[in-house]
């Protein structure tokens, strides 16, 4: 496994560096990354999406264990890295250069052609600005992604498991609970990664259930993308107060105040023109 030493020598040598545009926190942690593929669970046979693969530490390792990985990475000069070192070793190694998300609620077509209908598992350190709408796209457009194990920073692990009533309580809450089971991994100080980031971040494994609350997810998210977008307004004056609103769904409530199965239930009644897709 790559070391501090080798990560930076090998971008060094091709005149690159961290861009923190490009949220480039690279996690140089072996254990951790170990943990991470281990709860992952994935193994000989399977196939693992990759996003922000880097300098490629974390892909060797998902390789090491006879898995078939598809590899997105946005970086240029990281994409001629891997492209140089791992693809002409590693049949099992499709790289995508690009972004992962050709729209904030469009898979990379590319990425999409790879994977197909057949069932994958997320394993990335995910960048901080990608976490979010990626995780929301495979969630609601991705039935065959079975799970994603992955470090996100900890307000986004919070927002998954967070509950009705508080800030943190918004689409990604509702869209992760209603369609999966959350497993805390480990937290992950800055010094875990390099560049060190600003703030503290979490693994976490989201489980897809086998019985979801929904059987709509993109309909739901449509929902939560309106109500929750007008999150100070109350129900009745975003979605109109003529609704048959389902008991003991009220007009004058906020969105933050629903939890997750009244939001299942309120989304089977109101027809949206803009759906996510």
């Amino acid at each position: 496994m790559q070391t501090l030493a080798q990560i930076r020598e090998m971008l060094t040598a091709r005149g690159l560096a961290p861009r923190h545009s490009l949220g480039q926190n690279f996690l140089v942690d072996h254990n951790l990354i170990r943990k991470l593929v281990d709860a992952s669970g994935v193994g000989a046979g399977d196939l693992a999406l990759e996003i922000g693969p880097g300098t490629g530490t974390m892909t060797e390792e998902i390789l090491s264990r006879g898995v078939e990985v598809i590899a997105c990475e946005l970086d240029r000069g990281l994409a001629a890295l891997l492209r140089e070192r791992l693809v002409p070793v590693h049949p099992k190694l499709h790289l995508v250069e690009g972004d992962c998300l050709e729209s904030k609620r469009t898979l990379n077509a590319k990425v999409a052609s790879l994977l197909g209908e057949r069932r994958f598992t997320l394993v990335a350190n995910l960048p901080y600005g990608t976490a979010t709408p990626l995780m929301t796209t495979l969630l609601t457009q991705f039935p065959n992604c079975s799970s994603m194990w992955v470090t996100v920073q900890r307000e986004v692990a919070e927002r998954m498991a967070a509950r009705p009533g508080g800030k943190d309580y918004g689409l990604l809450s509702v869209m992760t609970q209603a369609i999966c089971d959350v497993k805390p991994v480990a937290g992950l100080p800055p010094e875990c990664f390099w560049p060190r980031p600003e703030v503290t971040s979490s693994m976490v494994g989201i489980i897809r259930k086998q019985n979801p609350l929904t059987d709509d997810p993109a309909r739901l998210a449509a929902l939560c993308s309106v109500v929750f977008g007008q999150r100070r307004k109350q129900l009745g004056s975003i979605l109109g107060r003529e609704i048959a609103w389902p008991w003991p769904i009220e007009a004058r409530q906020r969105a933050e105040e629903l939890t997750v199965e009244q939001l299942v239930a309120l989304s089977r009644i109101v027809v949206l023109e803009d759906r996510v897709s």
